[in-house]
């Protein structure tokens, strides 16, 4: 197995940071600030640039025609390169969920979900946006939804519900959508990270931390790159789910993992500060990022 360490490559500009995506059309990475509502991307000083966009900013993809799609609080939008808002979905009205985190299907639709402010078991959706914005619910029952990605020939879907504690797997046509679920891998934390990210003075017990299936991305062998929320790691699992390596990151947090770069081999991780008091994990809420060996796939982009 491998063993590589992310380095900090930010100062902590996120409260919540989530959902990195590296595109031509921005020229680079983009990501968002959750819960500020906001989507990321650098400037060319390498300053963060804010495009606000409401009270939640969930996940950002871009789109065939230019511009983003976007999932906000309640719905989804999209918008042209200038950043202005060309059409809007509203999925729900209640104040007591909001989107997560998404991805695009080799059709071109785009494939998001939501949670439940409070958590609650089984309040949440994984949605089907259609290129027109026409939509469907695809999974209910969800709770927590999140990092959702195909392998390159498009006949896999991988998903993280992350109270689940397991990555699932599902096949995947344009006609059937997802079907046939079943247990991807059930990862487990790597002690050695875990305490590599917990603070100075503080004793890390091992086997003290779950493994937390959050954001997803997949290369271009097949092999899946999954964050493991609140223990300071991402795993890449092999397409027969083997564990192949285990990335260290300086911050418990971490919440999702993009690969990206000119080559496609640097992968990028967000963190997030959500619920820290501020004397302690100072570099959460911080970009990472780490030289690997396989490239990733070139990110779709929704065909509305």
């Amino acid at each position: 197995m491998n063993r590589l360490t992310a380095q900090r490559i930010t100062p902590s500009w996120m409260y919540h940071a989530e959902g990195p995506c590296w595109s031509s059309e921005w020229s680079g990475l983009a990501w968002v600030d959750m819960l500020a509502g906001d989507v990321m991307t650098f400037t060319p000083e390498d300053q963060p640039r804010r495009q606000h966009l409401g009270a939640v900013a969930a996940c950002v993809r871009p789109r065939e025609g230019g511009g983003q799609v976007v999932a906000v609080e309640r719905g989804v939008v999209v918008t042209d390169r200038s950043g202005t808002v060309e059409g809007e979905v509203t999925l729900w009205e209640t104040p007591d969920v909001r989107m997560n985190e998404g991805g695009i299907a080799p059709d071109g639709s785009f494939y998001v979900g939501s949670m439940a402010y409070d958590q609650a078991e089984g309040a949440a959706t994984l949605y089907r946006i259609a290129p027109d914005l026409a939509w469907q619910p695809v999974l209910e029952g969800v709770t927590i939804s999140n990092g959702i990605a195909w392998s390159p020939d498009g006949t896999l879907a991988y998903y993280n519900d992350t109270p689940t504690h397991e990555v699932s797997v599902f096949d995947w046509t344009a006609e059937a959508g997802l079907h046939n679920r079943r247990t991807f891998v059930a990862p487990t934390v790597d002690d050695d990270a875990a305490a590599a990210a917990t603070d100075p003075g503080v004793t890390y017990e091992p086997g003290s931390v779950t493994a937390n299936p959050d954001g997803l991305t997949v290369d271009s062998e097949g092999a899946v790159w999954t964050a493991l929320n609140g223990s300071g790691q991402v795993h890449r699992y092999l397409p027969d789910g083997t564990l192949d390596t285990v990335v260290s990151v300086g911050a418990e947090q971490v919440t999702a993992c993009t690969l990206g770069g000119e080559d496609l081999r640097t992968l990028y991780i967000t963190t997030s500060r959500e619920n820290l008091p501020s004397d302690v994990q100072p570099t959460a809420g911080s970009l990472y990022s780490v030289r690997v060996a396989v490239p990733g796939q070139v990110t779709r982009a929704f065909a509305g």
